[in-house]
């Protein structure tokens, strides 16, 4: 098997297995897939740039619209959870003031 080809195949395992803990809301899961990930990509910067085939070439862009397929649906549901926490920090924030502001600052 061909380096690139494996390589991409091992990203595109790792961001599927990120979308599923997506979907599932396992964020600590997904937290740790995404570590796994960036470790991922920084080693595959690292090789060497040779050309490659037109099937090689093929195959990298199939798997490169599948690892972004799977980025967007990661997206799609980390986004609304996001902003739902955001929110929560700020109502958060909100009544440490309010309090303070009530309590005398204690």
């Amino acid at each position: 098997m061909n380096s690139v080809i494996h390589n991409y195949q091992q990203l595109s395992r790792i961001t599927s297995e990120m979308r599923a803990a997506a979907t599932q809301g396992e964020w600590d899961k997904l937290v740790e897939l995404e570590q796994q990930c960036s470790l991922h990509v920084e080693s595959m910067k690292q090789q060497d740039l040779a050309p490659i085939d037109e099937s090689i070439r093929l195959q990298k862009v199939a798997l490169i619209h599948k690892i972004l397929a799977d980025d967007a649906a990661i997206r799609d549901q980390t986004l609304p959870w996001m902003a739902k926490l955001q929110h929560l920090m700020q109502s958060s924030r909100s009544e440490q003031r309010v309090k303070q502001a009530y309590s005398g600052g204690y």
